[in-house]
């Protein structure tokens, strides 16, 4: 009914749509509220709220574009996008590997590695985290459109400039939940280890670096949603003719927003499933945690 409408049905239609959504909002209630079961089953099960939640809002999408005749250079239809992902997907791939792979992952690395890297060495001299924590909060409240420019008139148009913004980005998110963590252990946790005499190294493998995964896997999870940003905006600002940025912008100045929507789907498919695989990570790491144990 949604892919075949006109607009010329009248109210009917648009109080069906109402009583199609009700339904679907009781049945992802009812979904949310089952008991969960137990293994595959139960994450399984986990997944059907979100599903059919997300079908109903595309539905309502679909029918509310055709039913208001609403302009496809506003807002086009999830169906007109569907087939634009299907007819570009070697352009899509192109961009994807140009953005994600090349910008967003090798900056995400460097910047992460860094970050733990600098954290170890204020956790083991205490005069650094007066000295480089305000350092850091500085650099990490510069705007990404004041140094994307700068990036790339430093690295060039292609994906290490990109990598450089990207580092910028998720450097000091990554620095803070890595510090805050390793200092997490309480002090009786701390002087039962020098009570055994153990050594700096010894320390840090056996009490403060358990203790901080929650927080190292915080700042990871905020760093994985930051890096695919970071990315996409350094290439509005120059980049070779690839890329996410890149194509978004010059397809919004030649009105083509099914293709922009496509882009958005995919960086938002992408985006999630990196966030979802530290999510899951986490969960395979810390189960250890209260906030792993109680779900």
């Amino acid at each position: 009914m949604a892919t075949a409408q006109t607009g010329a049905e009248g109210a009917a239609f648009g109080w069906a749509m109402v009583g199609i959504w009700l339904g679907g909002w009781m049945l992802v209630s009812f979904l949310a509220d089952l008991p969960r079961a137990s293994g595959w089953a139960g994450r399984a099960q986990a997944l059907l709220a979100p599903v059919v939640f997300g079908l109903t809002l595309i539905w309502f999408w679909e029918a509310l574009v055709r039913v208001l005749s609403v302009p496809r250079v506003i807002l086009p239809p999830p169906s007109a996008i569907g087939a634009r992902i299907s007819t570009s997907a070697p352009t899509l791939w192109v961009d994807f590997v140009q953005t994600f792979v090349k910008g967003a992952l090798s900056g995400f690395a460097i910047g992460v590695a860094a970050a733990l890297v600098f954290a170890l060495v204020v956790n083991r001299y205490d005069f650094l985290r007066r000295g480089l924590l305000p350092v850091g909060g500085f650099l990490a409240a510069l705007p990404i459109v004041g140094t994307a420019p700068i990036m790339v008139m430093w690295f060039g148009f292609d994906w290490p400039s990109k990598a450089a913004v990207v580092v910028a980005m998720v450097f000091f998110p990554m620095l803070v939940n890595t510090v805050q963590g390793l200092a997490a252990a309480d002090a009786m946790q701390r002087d039962l280890m020098r009570t055994y005499s153990a050594s700096w190294g010894q320390g840090l493998r056996k009490l403060h670096l358990p203790a901080a995964m929650p927080f190292i896997f915080n700042g990871l999870k905020i760093s994985s949603t930051l890096a695919l940003i970071g990315a996409i905006v350094a290439e509005f600002f120059g980049s070779p003719t690839r890329g996410m940025g890149f194509r978004i912008s010059t397809e919004v100045g030649r009105l083509q927003l099914d293709m922009v929507w496509a882009e958005i789907t995919v960086a938002a498919l992408a985006g999630s499933l990196f966030y979802g695989f530290w999510a899951l990570l986490e969960k395979r790491v810390t189960f250890w945690h209260p906030s792993q144990r109680a779900r």
